[in-house]
């Protein structure tokens, strides 16, 4: 391991950044002087930043640097998608405090890397600094997009279909299961820490040794995952939805409202409506949910529907079309209608299996109420 000091912030970069070489056109100069250097000719373009705390975004305990930087790179190529754009430069900035060391950041950058080499996108620029208090991540993504194809959430209209990718609630059944792994870890490791101070008080070496030993092969313990490889893949390694929006400008569909869902279905589909102000019903029977889903909710005593719902963190795409696409929309197996679009005054409903309405409420991710 190499302490980062040695090299200093530019050294760290030149490392960094050595072997990156610009893939799109719009890339007239990347890495290397005070600004990169963009050109668009007949095109806007997008500009989308997230910061990333750690103990808020993302726990080092579960989630592996390289990890990190493929989830940290993709949460932002969504938001370029969720506007039906396309992603081209990323900028990345890092605070870094002394637990980390040059090869932790280049396993985040690996990470990085292969998420950007996934949509062709360069990476230009950015910044590294110290930090008191833990890691913190800061991504900004450039994109473009003709001006005629760029998708707001104020375009929802009366009679559009409510659709929505792939399916819903596995990235949070994928935290939950991370969740109360960590949880049992540090029960046993406190009880075992326990244990060893009694020992030491009471000059037991024997026992002292023993535990030690305990305690080590704990440190050493991987959960066992099997048959929910799936969840965990879709908390740590999400993808943003390029695959979607290629698929629609293929049928000539082209969204009215649109936004990728990183707060929770809830929450996602009362902006479209506040801001198209409009109102919606949804189905509960059509809400796309996967196998393994539904069994870690059962396992956790959880409402499936609702944790569909407000999880969070699925970065599937969200969005409204004419109902005149609805038979286009038919062929599409990664694409799912789950409602359509109402007057304002009808009020944003569920419509549970057996009929009942009920008033959708943003319960999904606030990260300033956490």
């Amino acid at each position: 391991m190499t302490d980062i000091a040695k090299i200093g912030e530019f050294g760290l970069i030149d490392r960094l950044t050595k072997d990156i070489q610009p893939q799109n056109e719009s890339t007239k100069y990347g890495v290397g002087d005070d600004c990169a250097v963009l050109h668009y000719t007949d095109s806007e373009t997008l500009v989308t930043t997230d910061m990333l705390m750690e103990g808020v975004h993302f726990d080092l305990t579960y989630i592996t640097m390289r990890q990190l930087g493929y989830k940290a790179a993709m949460v932002n190529i969504s938001d370029i998608f969720a506007m039906n754009g396309m992603p081209r430069q990323l900028l990345i900035s890092l605070a870094i405090d002394k637990r980390f060391d040059i090869e932790s950041i280049e396993e985040f950058y690996v990470g990085v890397k292969e998420a950007c080499s996934t949509w062709n996108i360069d990476i230009v620029g950015g910044d590294t600094t110290s930090s008191r208090t833990g890691l913190a991540i800061s991504i900004t993504c450039i994109g473009e997009a003709r001006t005629e194809d760029i998708v707001y959430r104020n375009g929802a209209k009366e009679t559009d279909i409510i659709c929505v990718s792939g399916n819903l609630g596995a990235a949070y059944m994928g935290l939950q299961l991370l969740e109360r792994e960590k949880n049992i870890y540090y029960e046993q490791y406190d009880a075992i820490s326990h244990k060893i101070k009694v020992a030491q008080a009471s000059g037991n070496k024997e026992n002292i040794q023993a535990l030690q030993t305990e305690l080590q092969a704990l440190n050493d313990f991987q959960p066992d995952f099997a048959g929910k490889e799936y969840l965990i893949e879709r908390q740590l390694k999400p993808e943003a939805r390029g695959d979607v929006i290629q698929q629609l400008r293929e049928a000539n569909i082209h969204p009215t409202a649109m936004m990728d869902i990183s707060d929770g279905l809830s929450s996602e589909l009362l902006h479209i409506c506040q801001q198209s102000n409009c109102g919606c019903r949804i189905y509960e029977n059509k809400i796309p949910i996967d196998y393994q889903t539904a069994v870690m909710a059962e396992e956790l005593n959880m409402n499936v529907t609702t944790c569909a719902l407000n999880g969070g963190e699925d970065y599937e795409l969200l969005f409204t079309v004419p109902i005149g696409d609805h038979a286009k929309l038919e062929e599409m197996d990664s694409i799912k209608q789950i409602g359509y679009i109402t007057k304002a005054s009808l009020g944003k409903m569920l419509v549970s299996r057996d009929g009942n309405e009920f008033e959708i409420t943003a319960q999904g991710w606030n990260h300033l109420k956490q």
